[in-house]
């Protein structure tokens, strides 16, 4: 029997010696988090400043971009102190809190950007009735249920961690629930299938609703006007690319989590796990500005006074 007690402290074992270098990671890694808080506060508060966006398509952007302060806010502060540490090791509640704000995140971002690709549905296939379907009550109710299903989720999920654990040692550089399980000396099956159910409940729920929004706007492009294909190809592009974006991110993780994929190189791994935790709140805000003729001219306007 192997003896079990409650950890106090984990230790990351998948960050290397790099010596000097590790003020060099911490100089770039810093660029990124300021690179990704000043340009989603920016998109925000032009979206709150400009009553020309208060539309229900910039009111879910609003809401991806807090979601992509949200969960940057996770890891960043928590990768930088851990790049100048020599022993990588941190507080059981801090890693806890890490856990949740990372899953609870990933889940955020499946379901806005199943709620904005709803929204896009409405507004080219229903054009004439879109601001009687998509009314402010909706709007706050979709924005409202798309952050509390993942906090409830990950609520009653955090009460099946173990207390008590048989290790310590967490072979990645930052903290995630299925990390936290093998560490279990007790039988996990119970929070291995709760996990796994709302882990694919969220994306299949999710991009079932994004693949018959899009199956909807393919069929009125086909049947419409050059005019409608183009307002198509404009609004539905950068979401489409955010998509795509974020599930190769999470898929890699989510496999990297529950299978063996040692046969990949450590830098490539390290690369890979957190990518969906660094592009994607960096992606979106530069998509959707650019792509985005309405962001794009008022920032334009902006920069030019």
């Amino acid at each position: 029997m192997v003896n079990s007690t409650q950890v106090l402290f984990f230790f990351l074992t998948a960050y290397i010696d790099s010596g000097v270098l590790a003020y060099l990671y911490f100089t770039a890694v810093l660029f990124l988090y300021i690179l990704i808080i000043v340009s989603n506060v920016l998109l925000i508060a032009v979206i709150c400043v400009n009553r020309s966006l208060h539309e229900p398509m910039y009111m879910f952007l609003c809401s991806l971009f807090v979601n992509e302060l949200y969960g940057s806010s996770g890891l960043f502060p928590f990768l930088l102190v851990q790049i100048l540490s020599h022993l990588h090791s941190v507080a059981a509640p801090f890693c806890l809190l890490q856990v949740f704000i990372v899953h609870s995140y990933g889940a955020v971002e499946f379901l806005n950007l199943a709620v904005m690709s709803y929204d896009r549905y409405l507004a080219i296939c229903y054009p004439l009735q879109y601001n009687t379907r998509m009314t402010p009550t909706k709007i706050a109710v979709l924005i409202a249920a798309s952050w509390l299903y993942p906090f409830v989720a990950m609520s009653f999920m955090m009460s099946l961690i173990p207390v008590k654990l048989c290790r310590n040692q967490i072979n990645k550089v930052y903290c995630d629930m299925h990390s936290l399980v093998k560490l279990a000396c007790s039988d996990t099956a119970l929070t291995n299938i709760y996990g796994l159910t709302a882990t694919f409940s969220t994306i299949f729920i999710s991009l079932l609703l994004i693949l018959y929004s899009y199956i909807k706007i393919l069929a009125v492009c086909f049947s419409g006007s050059k005019q409608t294909r183009q307002k198509a190809v404009n609004t539905c592009t950068p979401h489409l690319a955010s998509i795509l974006n974020f599930s190769c991110g999470g898929s890699f993780e989510i496999s990297q989590s529950r299978f063996d994929m040692s046969f990949l190189p450590n830098v490539l791994r390290l690369f890979l796990s957190l990518y969906f935790l660094t592009a994607q709140p960096l992606f979106n805000p530069l998509m959707y500005g650019l792509k985005m003729s309405k962001i794009r001219n008022i920032c334009k306007i902006g920069v030019n006074s």
